[in-house]
């Protein structure tokens, strides 16, 4: 089994949930859960690979260490090959153990059939929302670009169907709003896919004397889907870095990291393309929130890590001031957005823009500390969004609204959930001591890293200057909130109120335990399992760069 241990966790799943579809009802969500706790399981067992090793981290011999390699030829053309190739290393394991943590825990969350509007089609909604967990789980493992691409969309209609029958009143609207916004990244993305086939097929035939392949030792012959030979192979980083390499008169990689980068930073979301998530958060039901803001978002900034920065890193340079922009409004605009809202989840759902600004951020600068902290956040957000969340749906069960300003004093009334509610919102406000604190902390280190660098990212110091203006804005947005929620005299409405039940606490008790264990030990829980894969990345970066300058004569 351990031969093929990424595959067993990817699609059990999925083969949970065709049980599920066969089993009488009264078994079903025991099924979902006996799925979602063996995936969980298994992955735990994934980690252990990469204890005690050399923590390099990433792409086969050429490029670092894979775990749980799987390769395999899938389609096979005249003039292509696609491949089931998949694999662990350092960027992907962390979010791959948080996909099956957090699923595991929205599972849990998808019990109570009546308080989450969860009360038709059982057998559908657990079929879809393990069918998700696959989706989810391939994005993370795939090495292969045509593979990656097929996991991202097949991740697209069980969250369509999981908003559009199980959400809120508005809940087609909401779906059809967040499919069509998908969809329109997948198009850039698609183009993308298609156009870098071609064009490596084109470098292979151009300089075929650095057309080694890390694989085979031998020249590559053909263009090709493989994301690792994408990133390192010489004749194509060479190719695709060229200046007088153009597609529709445009140079190729500007051109091809913007089309990537559309279909990435939907999903991340970020400013302008941010639009669908509150609509979709606010009108899902509990569990897909928590799935949506623990997982999905996190996609995007995976994507750029993955695909956009190690094979066009020449692109990235291009472009980082105007993402830099678009990162800094993402964390102003969010949490601006967030302070104004009146409805509890859509408070929640804006300051995810807030936080998600602060990984584009990261990223954009290119550096190893950004790097660090974008990842980070990713992680943190991922544990503490999904805890937000819930706490909203927690009260909602009982008070059947939203409304911020009707609430009060709800500490006094419900003190275990009260606390679990103080923990969880200060781990998203960033309070030193919490996971929050971490990422956004190496980020603003980054930022000002790439200033400090030299002449190439003028405008570093202001951006830093003004994503730090942001945590004072999510500081007061937070407060307000848990002032008006938590705090004061209880109202007469909200005195029964009964307590958080087990299931409940089962539920938040983990993911608050994360948030205190991340924010106290950053280094031994995550920074030891992904440094080394960034330190490759960033070294293939400057290693890229330096050839473009060298070759345009600067």
């Amino acid at each position: 089994m351990d031969q093929h241990l990424i595959s067993w966790i990817v699609f059990l799943p999925l083969i949970a949930g065709l049980v599920a579809l066969f089993v009488p009802r009264e078994l079903v969500k025991w099924v979902a859960l006996l799925g979602s706790g063996a995936t969980f399981l298994l992955s735990l067992f994934a980690i252990s690979t990469f204890w005690g090793g050399d923590a390099s981290g990433v792409f086969g011999d050429a490029y670092g260490t894979l775990h749980h390699v799987e390769r395999a030829s899938w389609i096979t053309g005249k003039s292509f090959t696609i491949e089931y190739f998949v694999g662990l290393d350092g960027l992907s394991l962390p979010l791959f153990v948080l996909t099956t943590f957090v699923s595991l825990l929205a599972c849990l969350a998808s019990f109570n059939f009546d308080s989450w509007k969860i009360n038709k089609g059982i057998k559908a909604y657990f079929f879809l929302f393990l069918m998700l967990e696959t989706g989810m789980l391939g994005v993370f493992v795939s090495l292969d670009f045509f593979l990656f691409y097929v996991f991202w969309e097949v991740m697209l209609l069980p969250m369509y169907f999981l908003i559009g029958v199980w959400g809120g009143a508005r809940r087609e609207y909401a779906a059809i709003k967040f499919f069509i916004f998908t969809l329109a990244g997948s198009v850039f993305m698609l183009v993308g896919l298609v156009a870098m086939f071609f064009y490596s097929g084109n470098a292979v035939a151009e300089y075929p004397e650095l057309a080694t392949s890390y694989q085979t030792g031998a020249p590559l012959v053909t263009g090709t889907f493989d994301l690792i030979e994408l990133s390192t192979n010489d004749a194509i980083q060479k190719y695709f870095s060229d200046s007088a390499t153009t597609l529709l008169g445009l140079r190729f990689a500007p051109m091809m990291f913007i089309f990537l980068f559309i279909g990435f930073a939907i999903k991340l979301p970020c400013f302008p393309v941010h639009t669908w998530l509150p609509d979709a958060h606010v009108e899902a039901p509990t569990p897909v929130s928590m799935i949506l803001a623990g997982v999905l978002l996190k996609m995007g900034g995976y994507g750029f890590l993955r695909l956009c920065y190690p094979i066009f890193p020449t692109g990235g340079h291009f472009w980082a001031s105007t993402l830099a922009v678009i990162a800094v409004i993402s964390i102003l605009y969010g949490a601006l957005c967030a302070m104004a809202q009146t409805d509890f989840k859509k408070l929640v759902a804006y300051s995810s823009i807030s936080h998600m600004g602060y990984v584009l951020l990261g990223i954009c600068v290119m550096t190893k500390t950004g790097f660090q902290g974008a990842m980070f956040q990713m992680i943190a957000h991922g544990v503490s969004s999904p805890m937000c969340f819930f706490l909203v749906g927690v009260i909602y069960d009982r008070a059947h609204h939203r409304e911020i300003n009707r609430f009060g004093g709800l500490w006094l009334s419900m003190p275990r959930y009260g606390s679990m509610a103080t923990l969880g919102f200060f781990a998203s406000l960033g309070l030193p001591g919490l996971c929050g604190f971490i990422g956004e902390v190496y980020v603003l280190l980054g930022v000002f890293e790439a200033g400090n660098s030299g002449p190439m990212f003028p405008w570093a110091y202001t951006a830093a200057i003004c994503a730090a203006f942001g945590v004072v804005l999510t500081a007061g947005y937070v407060l307000w909130l848990i002032q008006r929620v938590y705090l004061g005299e209880v109202r007469e409405e909200y005195k029964g109120f009964p307590e958080a039940t087990g299931r409940e606490m089962l539920i938040l008790a983990p993911l608050g335990a994360l948030c205190i264990i991340f924010g106290v030990l950053p280094k031994q829980t995550v920074f030891d399992f992904m440094n080394g894969t960034l330190n490759l990345i960033v070294d293939q970066i400057n290693g890229v760069t330096q050839m473009a300058l060298a070759a345009a004569g600067g």
